[in-house]
């Protein structure tokens, strides 16, 4: 091959860019293994603070009411329960008193809000504030990690173009909404979306991008092994690029969105789970999805497997 300036401009910056991000990453590493007690000499980095504390969404656990399903989740040692957060100040009691005395706490609530955010209409976009500051005023009460949010999803039109205006516009009400979460000892955290559920924000990175904006402890994100599925190149790299702003995980099967486990092969999730120990994520995985099989079977198995993942990462 002939050298000329251009490929040796290109050959040049390649490499710089390149050695760049590989000695970042090298020096991340060793700062990390240097802080850790520990670090087998099997993994390339690895941090003690990260644990799996897996979650269940209220629909998962078999069982007729809520203490049926949460004596279900402790027999597994599943120790996070996400309910929906659709009339969620109506059920505080009744899950304070049903948490009474376990070893399950509430992680993340899970939407339940009106409106959307990215509305053209006023009246929408203040439907979404007041309805996700009642759910955050019962998030902060339950001790809940965050409530789950997306900005807008492709049905609901009509919504502000995708532009950087409606970019600063987006930090300028989650200011307001982070405010109001970190009054209440909890987050507000932004979930990416596959690009058939959503036209805004559809990278982990795309989030941890605008948390830092906002710039605001009340304000966090997310990422769906789901969603990452169709979005991300790599796992690892998705939830390193969320960092420190990465406050909730959801995992399902990545082909139908069922049990992990009941897509075979394809439900492995080892490389993100690499990177969430790098990151030293000790927060909630929590499963988000449906079920093919009997639910006695296929829930302890989807909990055996990502253990099992886990210890390989």
């Amino acid at each position: 091959m002939t050298l000329n300036r251009r490929n040796f401009l290109r050959t040049t910056l390649s490499g710089a860019a390149v050695a760049a991000v590989s000695t970042g990453t090298l020096a991340s590493c060793a700062s990390k293994a240097s802080s850790d007690e520990k670090c087998p000499e099997t993994k390339s980095c690895c941090n003690t603070k990260a644990k799996l504390n897996l979650s269940f969404q209220e629909g998962i656990a078999p069982g007729e009411n809520l203490n049926q399903k949460l004596d279900y989740m402790e027999k597994l040692g599943v120790v996070g329960f996400e309910p929906g957060g659709r009339g969620l100040k109506d059920r505080v009691s009744e899950i304070k008193q049903a948490l009474n005395g376990r070893d399950i706490k509430v992680s993340a609530i899970c939407a339940g809000f009106d409106g959307f955010i990215l509305s053209t209409d006023p009246a929408i976009r203040k439907q979404c504030m007041d309805t996700m500051k009642e759910i955050i005023t019962a998030a902060g009460e339950l001790g809940s990690t965050g409530v789950i949010i997306v900005p807008a999803f492709n049905g609901q039109v009509p919504a502000l173009p995708h532009n950087q205006e409606t970019r600063d516009f987006l930090c300028e009400q989650f200011t307001e909404m982070g405010n109001h979460a970190a009054q209440n000892g909890t987050t507000v955290i932004f979930e990416p979306l596959n690009r058939k559920e959503c036209f805004y924000m559809r990278q982990v990175a795309d989030a941890a991008s605008v948390c830092r904006d906002i710039n605001n402890p009340g304000v966090r994100c997310m990422g769906d092994f789901w969603h990452m599925t169709w979005e991300e190149t790599s796992d690892m790299g998705a939830f390193i690029s969320g960092g420190d702003y990465l406050q909730h995980v959801h995992v399902a099967s990545r082909k139908r969105r069922s049990m992990p486990g009941e897509d075979g092969e394809a439900d492995n999730y080892v490389d993100g789970f690499k990177g969430l120990k790098m990151l030293g994520y000790d927060k909630y995985v929590s499963f988000e999805c449906g079920c093919q099989g009997d639910r006695n079977i296929v829930v302890p198995a989807a909990v055996e497997l990502l253990r099992k993942q886990w210890e390989e990462a």
